[in-house]
């Protein structure tokens, strides 16, 4: 097969670097493509879909939404599982009758995380988006009154002086039975369906290889979370890297298909996608 270089959106996030570097320094059959990195914050990558700029993209299953008519979500690269949705927190006790005067970080509009708040708590109405890095600082400074926290800020809230106002994930599953669909790769429609079943397969196998050999990912991985302890980095790997990251499976695309059905209740998208995923038989 010829040698097809295709640039690859995603997050410098320690779970998109564990499951990402095997395809991208090839030590996985890449049926002849290359991967060239481009690392970005959430945000910026759901923003980057929205303009069409990306071919490979690590995206919100919320922005997803939005940009479904111009690409397919593969069955591998997903954060998607339980117990690890995004948690509302504060520096005091806030009660429910106050969250519509409450200001509240987001890292996104277009974050699942975003979403999660609008479902589970529609009172809230004063959004100020944030770095997602930042909103722990914001909220300790108080240049807000909560936060809403994905990734390591999961494991340090508390150690800021933080407490929890809720478990949005844990909310969310108690409402729908289902996990929590955050983030997927997504290709553009764009690409033959023989190309996109190519590259399907190739995630597919850099994440295997990841499970299989975790240790090769650690220096890519550091190189990228130079913040990170190498404790919060495994926690963070462990909690956002499931079986469902190596394949949806029935279950896991039920979830997203639930979720796309509670983001219409809220009135945050107007259709539902159809056709979402690249089907592959590897």
């Amino acid at each position: 097969m010829s040698n097809l270089q295709l640039p690859f959106f995603f997050s410098p996030c320690p779970n998109d670097t564990y499951m990402f570097e095997a395809m991208v320094h090839h030590k996985v059959d890449t049926e002849g493509l290359s991967f060239a990195p481009r690392l970005a914050d959430i945000e910026a990558l759901n923003y980057a879909a929205l303009r069409g700029e990306a071919v490979i993209t690590k995206l919100s299953y919320h922005a997803y939404a939005h940009v479904s008519d111009r690409y397919k979500v593969l069955p591998s690269g997903s954060a998607l599982g339980h117990g690890n949705g995004p948690l509302l927190v504060s520096r005091r006790v806030v009660s429910p009758v106050e969250l519509p005067e409450v200001a509240v970080a987001i890292p996104g509009y277009y974050t699942t995380a975003a979403l999660l708040l609008k479902i589970v708590f529609p009172q809230v109405s004063r959004l100020y988006e944030c770095l997602f890095s930042d909103i722990e600082k914001a909220v300790v400074s108080g240049a807000v009154d909560a936060g809403t926290l994905i990734h390591e800020g999961r494991f340090t809230y508390a150690d800021k002086g933080l407490r929890l106002v809720a478990d949005l994930g844990e909310q969310w599953e108690q409402r729908t039975q289902q996990a929590i669909p955050l983030g997927c790769v997504a290709v553009s429609r764009r690409l033959d369906e023989a190309l996109q079943q190519r590259i399907a397969r190739v995630v597919r196998r850099s994440i295997d290889f990841a499970f299989r050999y975790p240790q090769e990912s650690a220096a890519f991985v550091k190189q990228h979370a130079q913040e990170l302890s190498s404790h919060v980095t495994a926690q963070h790997i462990a909690l956002y890297v499931t079986d469902y990251s190596l394949d949806l499976g029935d279950d896991g695309r039920r979830a997203v298909d639930v979720f796309f059905e509670e983001a219409l209740r809220a009135g945050a998208i107007m259709k539902a996608p159809e056709e979402v995923f690249v089907v592959c038989d590897e």
